[in-house]
């Protein structure tokens, strides 16, 4: 398995609307091969900035689903709603608690 971390920063007066693609763009993955979870978060001390969180059984699986037409289509607008490129980083899981009680 492998994680992948995706930091943004973001325009000002454009958060609602990313974080709504961004929610689109996580209904998407779920129907994709290797998805396996995923999160969006924000630190609390600041709050144009946004950190995505994606667990995939492969990068390679990963990589498809930027090749899908539902995530290219969305890509232009999330870019035109951040103030810089974003930055990715990749993780291969060495242990996973889940999200189980």
């Amino acid at each position: 398995m492998m994680t992948v971390l995706t930091t943004s920063k973001l325009r000002s007066g454009g958060v609602e609307e990313w974080d709504a693609v961004m929610r689109e763009r996580f209904a998407s993955a779920q129907r994709m091969p290797g998805w396996v979870s995923g999160q969006l978060l924000t630190p609390e001390d600041d709050p144009l900035t946004r950190v995505i969180v994606g667990t995939w059984n492969s990068r390679e699986e990963w990589m498809a689903w930027h090749d899908d037409p539902a995530f290219l289509d969305k890509r232009a607008v999330l870019e035109g709603l951040e103030s810089a490129p974003n930055v990715t980083r990749w993780f291969s899981v060495v242990a996973d608690a889940g999200m189980g009680g």
